[in-house]
């Protein structure tokens, strides 16, 4: 398997140069890089350039000596269950909020980014809406790391748990497996999440707070639509295998020991990133 498919000479495709920003440690330059990939598609002139840029049909490799994904020393990754519960209403509770959802949207930017490199075969709108996915989940990182910052901390500084990834590499060999469980399933939960984290920070009623509620806002706003896109693909996938999405998700959530999903649930949110009655009705009855 190559880990290039450009023609010798040639630049790196928007695939390849995907899996070069999923390798980057310091998550200054994966942001950045994230933001430059997303400004390259929106500036190609059309289908075709588009087309050729990404290289959809070639099978990439990393590095032989790449970590995936590229992270930074710190934070220090440990068991779920050993993550320390702050109470928000400290400045140091409250700093290690805001980092832990700052760490979500660190390997939120890696779930985009692995989606574009990983997988070949696969419509230029599949690899159009990670590239947008990535850009937006770089914007979201670099608020909650520029307001993390102002309260005298910065990324690394609390310990993190690194369950996302983990699913990732479960999902690595199956795009619809992937699109099952990442964004449908786990990223998901953060439209469940996320009301109730603001609604204990507007409790905690400081500048500070305020200001991680209303960062909060934009990242609900853009994670309906990245459920979205999930939903869609997962549904794509499916009709293109002539599978039934509910069964076949059950399935999937049972070979990868995908975790059981409890309320309290955001239907609203639920329902406008797509997920379809029948599926919101089976999430409140296997709660």
């Amino acid at each position: 398997m190559p880990s290039s498919a450009s023609a010798p000479g040639a630049p790196p495709s928007l695939r390849e140069q995907a899996l070069t920003a999923l390798c980057l440690s310091d998550p200054g330059a994966k942001t950045d890089a994230a933001h430059a990939l997303w400004r390259c598609w929106t500036r190609l002139p059309d289908e075709a350039a588009r087309l050729q840029s990404l290289l959809p049909d070639a099978l990439l490799a990393p590095p032989a000596e790449a970590l995936l994904p590229g992270r930074p020393t710190l934070p220090a990754l440990v068991a779920p269950m050993s993550v320390p519960h702050r109470s928000p209403f400290t400045s140091e509770g409250l700093a290690a909020q805001i980092h832990a959802i700052t760490h979500i949207e660190f390997n939120a930017i890696n779930l985009a980014l692995d989606a574009v490199w990983r997988f070949p075969d696969m419509p230029p709108a599949f690899y159009r809406d990670w590239l947008r996915v990535a850009d937006e989940e770089a914007t979201h990182f670099n608020l909650l790391h520029s307001h993390l910052n102002s309260l005298g901390h910065r990324y690394g500084d609390f310990p993190a748990h690194d369950g996302l990834w983990e699913m990732c590499v479960k999902t690595q060999y199956d795009v619809t497996a992937r699109m099952a469980l990442v964004p449908r399933t786990l990223e998901a939960r953060g439209l469940d999440a996320t009301p109730l984290i603001q609604t204990r920070l507007r409790k905690v009623g400081t500048p500070a707070a305020q200001r991680a509620v209303e960062i909060l806002d934009v990242i609900l706003r853009d994670e309906i639509g990245h459920v979205r896109i999930g939903n869609q693909w997962f549904g794509w996938l499916c009709a293109q295998k002539e599978l039934d999405p509910l069964t076949h998700y059950r399935q999937l959530a049972r070979l990868h020991a995908a975790p059981r999903l409890r309320p309290p649930f955001n239907e609203a949110a639920r329902r406008a990133a797509g997920f379809s009655q029948a599926e919101v009705d089976e999430l409140f009855t296997a709660g």
